[in-house]
C-alpha cells in the first residue's frame, strides 16, 4: 500500500480526538485500501502550507487560499477548507504524493466543492499531474493526466468536467453531465476502471457511467461508412417537397426598392459639384421577396438512407487509455470572477468502496448541519432586516406624527393672532 498524505498535528482535544479517529479508520480501511493522498486539513493553523505549493508563475495575477470553513458549516474543524479569498483571480496550487501507477488497478479520485458565494463563473474542478510537473510553475499550460470537477459560467454552462489525456491530448467526454449549484458543499467522485468504464458520482449518487472509449474520443470510430458503396439514384430522402399545384400570383413580381417621387431637389444642390440629381431609392411596401412554392408531406419519402458499415482498417484498440504513469500531484488550476469556493476532503484510492465510506464519514456527517446553519442564518438576518424596516418606518410614522401637530399648531396660533387683529 503506498503511503498516504494526510494533515499535520493537531489543537485541542477536539482535534486530537477526530484525527485520532480518523486514524484509527484510516488503519482499518488500509487492509482493503491503497490510499495514495488524502487531505482534510485537520490539523488547522499553517501546516496545510508545508503540503500545499503555490504557483509563481505570473504571481501578479494570483489570488490567495485561505484555511477556514466558511460563513456557514456543519463542523468548524472537519468543515475547514482551502477557499479562494479574492474576486477575478487565476488560482494555482498543487500537492505532491508517492507516484504511483494505476495500471491494473481502480483510480478513484474524490473531493468535496462549496461554492458558499454561489458563484457567477468561475471553476471548481482539481487536476491530476505526474511527478515531472513543476509545481511553483503551475499554469493553464502545464500538462494534466486528468481534469475533474465542476464548471460554472453564466446560464449556459453548468457541468462537470472529465477530460483524459491520451497521446499527450485532452480529450473531454461527450456526455453532458450537470454539476450542483445551491451553494452547499458537494461530493464529486470519478472512477475509472481497468476494463475501460468509468462512473461519476455527485453526493455518493451516479451522476454519469460509460466506457471510455465510447464516450471520449481515444481513438478512431471501430465502424465507417463503405467507401464501395453509393445511395441508390432513386433512393428520395426529401420529407417535403414543393406543391406542384402552387403557382405564383401574378402580381407577386415587385421590385425591392423604388424612387421616391415626393422628394424635392434641395435648393442649395450644384450639378457641377454633386453631379446629376435624381430621386433617392426607398423600400418598397409592395415587395413580398422571392416566390417560393409551398411545401408538402413528400409521397415518395424512404427515410434517411442507411448507409452500410464496415470495419474501420485504421482502427487499433488500445487496452491502456484509462492508465497514467507516474501519478504524483493533485492541484487546483482555476479562474474566478467572484471568489469563495472552499474544496475539501481529497482523496485519491484505489477502492471504490473506501471512497464511499469517506465520503459519508466526512461530508455525509456535516451536509445536514450545514444547511441547518445557513437556514437559521439566512432566518436571522431576516429577522434583523424586519426589525430595521420596522424601526425605520416607526420613526418616520412618529416624525410625521409630529410635523402633523406642529402644523396644527401654527394653524390655531395664526388663527388667534387673526382674530386680535380684528
Amino acid at each position: 500500500m503506498a503511503a498516504a498524505a494526510g494533515p499535520g498535528g493537531g489543537g485541542g482535544a477536539l482535534r486530537r480526538g477526530l484525527g485520532a479517529l480518523l486514524f484509527l479508520g484510516a488503519l482499518l480501511g488500509a487492509a482493503r485500501a491503497a490510499v495514495y493522498f488524502q487531505e482534510q486539513f485537520l490539523d488547522g493553523g499553517s501546516g496545510w502550507q508545508k503540503r500545499w505549493v503555490h504557483s509563481e508563475y505570473k504571481a501578479e495575477r494570483l489570488g490567495t487560499f485561505k484555511l477556514t470553513a466558511g460563513k456557514f458549516y456543519g463542523d468548524p474543524v472537519r468543515d475547514k477548507g482551502l477557499q479562494t479569498s479574492e474576486n477575478s483571480k487565476f488560482y494555482a496550487i498543487s500537492s505532491r504524493f508517492k507516484p504511483f501507477s494505476n495500471k491494473g488497478k481502480t483510480l478513484v479520485i474524490q473531493y468535496t466543492v462549496k461554492h458558499e458565494q454561489k458563484i457567477d463563473c468561475g471553476g471548481g474542478y482539481i487536476k491530476i499531474f505526474s511527478s515531472d510537473l513543476d509545481q511553483k510553475n503551475l499554469s493553464g499550460d502545464s500538462r494534466y493526466y486528468i481534469m475533474f470537477g465542476p464548471d460554472i459560467c453564466g446560464s449556459e454552462t453548468k457541468k462537470v468536467h472529465v477530460i483524459l489525456n491520451y497521446k499527450n491530448k485532452p480529450h473531454p467526454i461527450k456526455k453532458p453531465i450537470r454539476c450542483k449549484v445551491d451553494g452547499y458543499t458537494h461530493l464529486y467522485t470519478l472512477i475509472i476502471r481497468p476494463d475501460q468504464t468509468y462512473k461519476v458520482k455527485i453526493d455518493n449518487e451516479v451522476a454519469a457511467s460509460g466506457n471510455l472509449e465510447d464516450d471520449l474520443d481515444f481513438l478512431p470510430p471501430r465502424k465507417i461508412n463503405d467507401p464501395a458503396v453509393k445511395k441508390p439514384r432513386d433512393w428520395d430522402d426529401r420529407i417535403q417537397i414543393d406543391d406542384p399545384n402552387d403557382v405564383k400570383p401574378e402580381d407577386w413580381d415587385e421590385p425591392e426598392y423604388i424612387m421616391d417621387t415626393s422628394a424635392e431637389k434641395p435648393e442649395d444642390w450644384n450639378d457641377s459639384v454633386n453631379g446629376k440629381w435624381s430621386y433617392p431609392m426607398i423600400k418598397n411596401p409592395l415587395y413580398r421577396g422571392e416566390w417560393q412554392p409551398r411545401q408538402i408531406d413528400n409521397p415518395n419519402y424512404r427515410g434517411v438512407w442507411p448507409h452500410p458499415k464496415i470495419d474501420n482498417p485504421n482502427y487499433s484498440p488500445d487496452y491502456n487509455i484509462y492508465s497514467f504513469e507516474n501519478i504524483s500531484i493533485i492541484g487546483l488550476d482555476i479562474w474566478q470572477v467572484r471568489a469563495g469556493t472552499i474544496f475539501d476532503n481529497f482523496l485519491i484510492t484505489d477502492d471504490e468502496d473506501y471512497a464511499e465510506d469517506f465520503g459519508d464519514e466526512t461530508w455525509g456527517e456535516t451536509k445536514d448541519p450545514e444547511k441547518e446553519m445557513n437556514i437559521r442564518q439566512t432566518e436571522e438576518e431576516q429577522e434583523r432586516e424586519r426589525v430595521i424596516e420596522e424601526k425605520y418606518f416607526e420613526q418616520r410614522f412618529k416624525k410625521k406624527i409630529k410635523e402633523k401637530r406642529k402644523s396644527q399648531r401654527d394653524r390655531v396660533m395664526r388663527s388667534s393672532i387673526k382674530k386680535e387683529e380684528l
